[in-house]
C-alpha cells in the first residue's frame, strides 16, 4: 500500500488572477480524447523502467513503484484542445524522488517518458526536473481512471496535458532533443499553454488530443 503521502500545492493555483491561459475555457468535467485504443494494464502486468543517460538504470514493479515516497499535490490541467480544468489534487511519486535514485550523467538534457500504447512525449529536463511535476496514480483520492492514464499517469501540469502521458511505463534521459508521438504529428515540442505553444504546423489534424 503507499505510504502517507506530504501535500504541496503546485504554484499556478497560487496566482490570484489569471489561472486560465490564453485561448482556454474552464469545463467542469474531464473529456477524455485519445488516439486509438484504450490499454487496460493490471497491476501484476504493469512495470516501470528509467533508463538513458543514467548512472543507476531504475525496474520497478507496481508494488515497488507506489511503495516509493508519494506526495499529494493540488493543480491546474489545461489541455491544447482549448479546455482547462482547476484544483485537481492527484498523487503520486516526484519526478525528483526519480531523479534522486537513477542519478543522470551530466549530458542528460532531455527526458523521452514513455507510455502504452506506443506513446512518448518529449521534455527538456528543465521541465521534467522541477519540484511540482510526477507520476500520479491518484486522482481525487481514487485510482486515476484507465481513461485518463490509469494505473499510471505522468503530470507536467505547467505544459499542456499531452506531455503528461497517459499509461506511464518509463522515462529515457537523452543528450538531444526526440519528438514524441504527437510531437511526430506537428504538435509544439515544448508546449507552454501561456505561450499558446500548440502546434508547429496549422495543417495538423487536430482530432484525437490527449
Amino acid at each position: 500500500m503507499p505510504a502517507a503521502a506530504a501535500a504541496i500545492i503546485h504554484p499556478d493555483t497560487l496566482r490570484k488572477s489569471d489561472r486560465v491561459p490564453p485561448g482556454q475555457k474552464l469545463v467542469s468535467g474531464w473529456p477524455v480524447l485519445t488516439a486509438g485504443q484504450t490499454p487496460f494494464i493490471t497491476k501484476k502486468q504493469f512495470f516501470f523502467t528509467v533508463g538513458g543517460l543514467v548512472e543507476n538504470p531504475l525496474d520497478y514493479s507496481w508494488d515497488q513503484f507506489v511503495a516509493l515516497p508519494s506526495v499529494s499535490m493540488k493543480c491546474d490541467l489545461h489541455c491544447v484542445t482549448t479546455w482547462s480544468r482547476l484544483d485537481q489534487t492527484f498523487r503520486g511519486v516526484l519526478h525528483t524522488e526519480i531523479l534522486k535514485r537513477c542519478k543522470p550523467r551530466p549530458e542528460a538534457r532531455f527526458a523521452l517518458i514513455l507510455g502504452e500504447p506506443g506513446y512518448s512525449t518529449n521534455v527538456p529536463m528543465a521541465d521534467f526536473a522541477r519540484p511540482d511535476t510526477m507520476f500520479t496514480y491518484e486522482h481525487e483520492g481514487a485510482p486515476l481512471p484507465v481513461p485518463h492514464g490509469g494505473p499510471l499517469r505522468d503530470l507536467i501540469p505547467h505544459l499542456y496535458l499531452w506531455k503528461s502521458s497517459k499509461w506511464a511505463t518509463g522515462v529515457e534521459f537523452l543528450a538531444e532533443d526526440k519528438a514524441g508521438f504527437w510531437e511526430e504529428r506537428g504538435y509544439h515540442m515544448r508546449g507552454d499553454p501561456w505561450k499558446e505553444e500548440r502546434y508547429r504546423d496549422d495543417a495538423v489534424n487536430r482530432k484525437g488530443l490527449l
